[in-house]
């Protein structure tokens, strides 16, 4: 087995990771709105165990073949200069939001609302760093301009 083929299916880690996410982002409404009222960090801390998962999602998910597209969606953007180049750029800024956005609220605000999400923050925007990597090797893979021959 090729480490390429090894890693490509350790990133089917990232589906159980999205559950255990969906599942915090639904806990607060599944524990009632009830308590919600009565102790809204609840909420937040919830929000941020979703991000902290979500994050650990996207860093599994970027570990996958990236000479493959994954459906036709993906396709069209990879093979497309001006999509490709779009996704990067909008990739990039989620990448300076996420991560700023938990620096400035781990380290800067005194929020305690804002700091209860900040590593959940920080997280995800790591693996939105990853995923920009994988992007980047994906529109260099599958760019109609620059592999004109190629059908992936």
């Amino acid at each position: 087995m090729s480490f390429t083929r090894f890693f490509h299916l350790i990133s089917y880690i990232q589906y159980p990771l999205v559950m255990v996410g969906v599942y915090f982002a639904f806990t607060p409404y599944i524990e009632g709105i009830e308590n919600m009222a009565k102790n809204p960090d609840l909420f937040f801390a919830s929000i941020n165990k979703t991000l902290l998962f979500f994050g650990l999602a996207i860093s599994f998910s970027t570990l996958q073949d990236t000479t493959k597209t994954q459906n036709k969606l993906a396709k069209k953007v990879w093979e497309s200069p001006q999509k490709g180049k779009a996704f990067i750029i909008m990739l990039c800024l989620m990448v300076f939001f996420f991560v700023s956005f938990g620096i400035y609220g781990y380290f800067i605000t005194t929020n305690t609302k804002i700091k209860e999400i900040s590593l959940g923050t920080s997280v995800l925007g790591i693996g939105m760093i990853g995923m920009l990597k994988a992007g980047v090797e994906m529109f260099e893979n599958h760019r109609k301009d620059k592999n004109p021959g190629e059908d992936a």
